[in-house]
């Protein structure tokens, strides 16, 4: 945490410059326009250089639990798990999900960790 608390403090300190160039940029408006208008643009920026520092990485894999699934490998009933997000694996958002049975989960996560260290 404290290396993105250091992060953090150094894009603050580098908001400081555009942030005045826009201001200089913009002295034919009232002040409180150009502060607004200094802003946004500063939000626009900023935005995705704070989305970069605070993104999570999971070291260890995130799963999803549900009751009464039917395993996509097996087609076991019962308890399904599967793998959300794992290092840059991420499958949050997927709209047709598969869980697996206690069995086929661990052949899955195997499969998942060989996808993850072939793109290091």
């Amino acid at each position: 945490m404290a290396k993105k608390y250091i992060l953090y403090l150094i894009r603050w300190q580098l908001s400081t410059p555009i942030l005045w160039l826009v201001l200089v940029w913009l002295t034919e408006l009232p002040a409180i326009a150009a502060t607004v208008i200094a802003n946004l643009i500063g939000g626009l920026i900023f935005f995705w250089v704070d989305r970069f520092i605070f993104r999570t990485i999971y070291p260890k894999p995130l799963w999803e639990i549900e009751e009464d699934t039917v395993c996509a490998d097996c087609g076991a009933h019962g308890k399904g798990y599967r793998i959300t997000e794992w290092l840059g694996y991420n499958r949050r958002k997927d709209k047709a999900p598969e869980f697996r049975c206690e069995t086929c989960k661990d052949a899955k996560m195997n499969e998942v960790s060989n996808r993850i260290k072939k793109k290091k």
